[in-house]
């Protein structure tokens, strides 16, 4: 292992991952803020993403089956409680945790796959809003699928952590990971 030296790392899991996951409708394909796709070979690292396009965000308008969610204070709170809970009763280690009103990120550490654990803050999350009777039974509350990004090193976790807990709506990850850390 000396040719890799300290850059080495036996570890089956990251220290962390950044989390995202996105509400129903509120960032469509074809938007200006571009998007992924990961039904064909887009979804890798370095390639491009979808460019805007007003005929495809017009199209995946009409294609909804539920109006955009937009989380209210209230129902933000709720979200935030269901994730902590789901890092508690997992033993998870959260380390940041923002709420928007239409994402939330998480850094969190667990030695499990990021999948795994974005579906179970989903899940946690609408059993929350639906008994505290925040949304509608049939309300659909979350896109499909959810992005993660693998933190391996500490300066990672710590750049991700400052971009949850101050950067919301200043800048995108990239351009403040970049910014810290190239």
């Amino acid at each position: 292992m000396a040719y890799f030296g300290d850059n080495w790392d036996f570890a089956d899991f990251p220290l962390a991952y950044l989390i995202t996951i996105r509400t129903y409708g509120t960032w469509l394909h074809g938007d200006e803020r571009t998007s992924i796709d990961t039904h064909g070979k887009q979804n890798v690292y370095g390639t491009p993403r979808v460019p805007p396009n007003l005929n495809l965000h017009t199209q995946m308008e009409s294609n909804m089956i539920s109006q955009a969610m937009i989380f209210d204070d209230p129902q933000r709170a709720a979200v935030s409680r269901a994730i902590e809970n789901v890092c508690l009763h997992r033993d998870y280690n959260l380390h940041a945790l923002s709420v928007r009103s239409n994402h939330a990120h998480a850094v969190v550490s667990a030695n499990d796959k990021p999948e795994l654990i974005a579906n179970s803050f989903k899940s946690y999350s609408t059993r929350e809003l639906r008994s505290q009777n925040l949304v509608e039974v049939d309300r659909k509350i979350w896109v499909r699928g959810r992005s993660r990004r693998y933190l391996w090193k500490a300066n990672h976790v710590s750049a991700a952590i400052d971009y949850v807990l101050y950067c919301q709506g200043v800048v995108t990850f990239e351009d403040w990971f970049e910014s810290k850390y190239t």
